[in-house]
């Protein structure tokens, strides 16, 4: 049986099942009354319609319409200035701001219509990495959607927002090698990050430009995690030609990358220099504080959801990708590279 690409109603459910609308009401509403193979008919044609129940009691109660601010790992100081970013615009506007933590094998063929169920008028993902599957099924609920820093590019045209990632990357090495630094490595997050892709480019781009080579053992990708931080720069500080200066992809990787330093009995900035990426709350009270790419994250937040309120409003959105500057702020992590460096 063909399913409508409508939003299903119960009256195109009962057609579908050649019962009454009361008959779907009933099984909708547990009701015993209803024979267990029409309960079972029912059922699985609720499912194939996507069918998303009105809730006229809550809708009566909210007294704020709600966007739901959604991660798939923990929360840590880069998820905190988007979520402010995103309360902040929120409240200009009247509207609510849900945050929840959806692992991706949580992300089941439900997951887009119990958000709509439960009346967030948009969806806001940060740092996920979505299947076509999951784009789909948001897509079927009618549910609209922004991503914030990309894991993924999938083929299906999905609105983002993030910033200018290479630039960063780009100005952060650039600032290295004005010190005299040659020997300089890159950690960053997931391999097939956007976000990470773009900050290596531009570390690669600065390094061909300056003639210098990127020996293949400096560059390291995993996650944007403090502990990842460690893991990696205790390999490259191992290495036979270990590198004078790092670049991390995130604040929280640097001072990942700062802790091996110490446990090397390093100083920094006078034996190793450090960048990071993201100028969160932690840069400025690092020791010795962190010079860092500034990446306007609770700019990121307000847009991504002024956009989604757009885009529940079925308004017309001037670009599905927006990019925000960035910025580099020198602190003390950094310093000329020794002469025999």
């Amino acid at each position: 049986m063909p399913v409508s690409p409508r939003r299903a109603t119960l009256a195109t459910v009962a057609a579908s099942a050649g019962v009454s609308v009361a008959t779907v009401s009933k099984v909708l509403n547990g009701r015993s009354d209803v024979a267990p193979a029409t309960r079972s008919l029912v059922q699985s044609l609720l499912q194939r319609h996507d069918y998303v129940a009105p809730s006229p009691r809550r809708a009566k109660a909210m007294t704020l319409s709600t966007v739901e601010v959604q991660f798939d790992v923990d929360l840590n100081a880069y998820s905190t200035e988007i979520i402010q970013g995103a309360v902040e615009a929120g409240a200009e506007v009247g509207v609510g701001v849900v945050v929840s933590i959806r692992r991706d094998s949580d992300r089941t063929a439900a997951w887009a219509r119990d958000l709509m169920a439960a009346g967030r008028k948009a969806l806001i993902a940060v740092t996920s990495e979505l299947t076509s599957g999951q784009l789909s099924a948001v897509s079927r609920a009618h549910l609209p959607l922004v991503v914030i820093d990309p894991l993924n590019l999938p083929r299906a045209r999905m609105t983002s927002v993030g910033s200018t990632n290479f630039a960063g990357g780009l100005a952060a090495t650039q600032h290295l090698l004005s010190l005299g630094h040659r020997r300089i490595a890159y950690i960053g997050g997931p391999a097939t990050a956007a976000c990470n892709q773009a900050r290596l480019h531009g570390y690669r781009a600065a390094m061909e430009a300056e003639g210098v080579p990127v020996l293949p053992d400096y560059v390291q990708t995993g996650h944007f995690r403090y502990t990842y931080g460690v893991a990696a720069a205790a390999t490259l500080l191992d290495l036979p030609e270990a590198p004078t200066a790092i670049f991390a992809g995130s604040d929280e990787t640097a001072l990942g990358v700062m802790e091996a330093a110490r446990g090397r009995g390093l100083r920094i900035p006078e034996d190793l220099s450090i960048v990071g990426f993201d100028d969160t709350q932690l840069a400025p009270r690092a020791s010795p504080p962190l010079t860092t790419v500034r990446q306007p994250l609770r700019e990121m937040g307000k847009v991504a959801l002024r956009t989604a309120l757009r885009l529940a409003a079925t308004e017309k959105i001037d670009s599905h990708h927006v990019e925000l500057a960035t910025e580099l702020i020198v602190r003390g992590s950094t310093a000329p590279a020794a002469p025999d460096a």
